[in-house]
């Protein structure tokens, strides 16, 4: 797989994800986590669900195709937001549009009958504002260090650089990425970051068993934020403890992506345990240090 290569959904179109998401039922002692592209992913636990961060439209594609920055999609959407009826609880955790995007969470909003949005205090006044009246949203603000319980979830904001730590006047975080807690279970949903300074030590407390690293690097010459690149993910993953790697932010755009296998074989020198999922897949995690299922290493 290269960088630029057209990449193959494990589900396209929906209904069948849709379906397979409904049926995911499982007990306290294991998760399930699907990729559905770009930085978000669907994880369900004991009959709960957490939606990370999804774009599921084509507003960016639709945004810029007359301009010299044009969105071009390397992989089919795996599932229309209309679908997703069964999630009532979404994080943002920033304010590009490939994590807040109102053509995403409108008919999300509307299928569920309401959603309850988890995102930076700094952030809330815009959000409502793309959001606009229409949509059912309660939103629950999270600060840097803070914490945040929203039923069986409990998240811990951590700060992330995208480029670089960004505030606002009264001094919060415009970017962060979440610690998530449930059951036996902890995970980190990155957000877009780079390395900085106390992000390791935030990140080895909380010993999270799995953890969602973008890797698709920080070239100033395609004008946009960067991130983490493979290599530097798997050694962010290794640093914190993670039991185990799943990358994500490449296979979207054609100007802004990554080939997972640096990734991977970085992984595989650190000895990191890592999974690669095609859009829409997904892997079960259990309590047990072996027990993974699904995805790919290679």
């Amino acid at each position: 797989m290269n960088g630029g290569e057209v990449l193959e959904p494990a589900w396209c179109g929906g209904l069948a994800l849709q379906q397979e998401i409904l049926a995911s039922g499982g007990g306290a002692d294991r998760f399930r986590l699907w990729w559905l592209g770009q930085s978000g992913f669907l994880l369900s636990w004991n009959g709960h669900f957490l939606l990370f961060d999804p774009y599921l439209s084509d507003s960016l594609t639709e945004k810029y195709a007359a301009t010299d920055k044009p969105h071009v999609r390397l992989s089919e959407r795996v599932i229309d937001p209309s679908l997703l009826g069964m999630v009532r609880l979404v994080t943002s955790s920033h304010l590009h549009t490939d994590h807040l995007d109102a053509a995403t969470l409108w008919p999300l909003a509307a299928a569920a009958g309401g959603l309850q949005l988890v995102l930076p205090g700094a952030n809330e006044a815009a959000a409502r504002e793309r959001m606009g009246d229409g949509a059912a949203i309660e939103y629950l603000t999270v600060e840097e260090g803070g914490t945040r319980e929203v039923g069986v979830f409990r998240f811990t904001a951590v700060a992330a650089a995208h480029n670089e730590i960004e505030r606002d006047g009264l001094g919060r975080c415009r970017f962060l990425s979440f610690v998530v807690r449930f059951g036996p279970f902890c995970v980190w949903h990155s957000g877009d970051t780079l390395w900085h300074d106390g992000l390791v030590a935030e990140l080895r407390a909380a010993r999270p068993d799995l953890v969602m690293v973008p890797i698709n690097g920080n070239d100033p010459a395609r004008r946009v934020a960067g991130n983490l690149n493979g290599t530097e993910a798997a050694a962010l993953a290794k640093a914190c403890g993670a039991r185990l790697a799943v990358p994500h932010h490449f296979g979207m755009f054609a100007f802004n992506t990554a080939d997972p296998r640096e990734f991977v074989e970085a992984c595989g020198r650190l000895q990191q345990p890592c999974r690669v999922l095609r859009g829409g897949e997904s892997l079960t995690l259990g309590q047990s240090s072996s027990d993974v299922v699904g995805g790919a290493v290679d």
